[in-house]
């Protein structure tokens, strides 16, 4: 199974062993309906190509590496870098087995690069149509699709949204919270300043972790055992969302608690 992943943001979802191939956008479905070839050959390298290429080279390097039993895992990175301004397209492809890399895919010498010395020798099984399929798959095929995937969902993947950010206390004694919710996308900064300068110290910065409604949210707890109440004000949580000049920044003079809003002159 795999998965298309464009700016960060997942787009649809295959498993050929199931036969599955969802569209994880709205836009996604939308290009679906209107170019049914081109949902015809999404379920056709979803349900075979890829299948069948996966399988059998999981089997050739079980082979190889007289590794007859248990279950391995093989995971393929395989994408497209597209420079706007230029108009560059990058490719690249990395081969993994059981968690360790084993191969590079260079596009330029059509060439495979093992990453393991004992995969040396297997160069030559990787050869033949194993290149033919490659380089059509990252020169043409896939930078192809990325333009197409682009172009029907622009004003979503380039659509910014900003949070709501609250600073939340459960007791006095206990961290402040800098909670940030519902923001799009997820390249965002977020941080805490004391006199203007960013500070790391007592400072646990959470996980970016997803809304139901497709946006995101995140906290920066702050330790705040040492701060005497006089000292509040130098205290402020910043965010800032990629892409966008507005910074958010809050002023830690009050701040919500279980019990009543904490004021820098409590």
């Amino acid at each position: 199974m795999y998965v298309g992943v464009v700016d960060g943001t997942e787009v649809y979802y295959c498993d050929g062993s199931k036969k599955i191939l969802e569209p994880r956008q709205d836009w996604v479905k939308k290009l679906f309906d209107d170019k049914p070839d081109i949902l015809e050959w999404f379920t056709q390298e979803c349900f075979e190509f890829q299948t069948n290429f996966y399988r059998s080279l999981i089997s050739d390097l079980n082979q190889h590496l007289n590794q007859s039993g248990g279950v391995h895992i093989l995971q393929c990175m395989i994408g497209n870098e597209w420079n706007k301004n230029s108009g560059e397209v990058t490719s690249f492809l990395h081969l993994g087995y059981d968690r360790e890399g084993i191969f590079e895919f260079d596009l330029n010498t059509k060439t495979w690069i093992p990453l393991k010395p004992e995969l040396y020798s297997a160069k030559q099984m990787m050869g033949g149509d194993r290149i033919t399929y490659m380089e059509t798959l990252l020169r043409d095929v896939m930078p192809n699709t990325m333009r197409l995937l682009l172009d029907y969902g622009s004003s979503a993947l380039n659509k910014t949204v900003l949070p709501s950010v609250s600073l939340l206390q459960k007791t006095p004694s206990s961290p402040v919270s800098c909670h940030a919710t519902g923001f799009y996308p997820d390249k965002v900064m977020m941080f805490w300043k004391k006199d203007g300068v960013e500070i790391h110290e007592g400072v646990d910065l959470g996980e970016i972790l997803p809304n139901n409604d497709g946006t995101f949210q995140m906290s920066a707890d702050l330790n705040v055992s040492s701060v005497r109440p006089e000292d509040w004000s130098r205290y402020d949580c910043v965010f800032q969302l990629s892409g966008v000049e507005n910074i958010i920044q809050l002023d830690k003079t009050v701040t919500r608690t279980n019990q009543a809003e904490r004021t820098g002159n409590d």
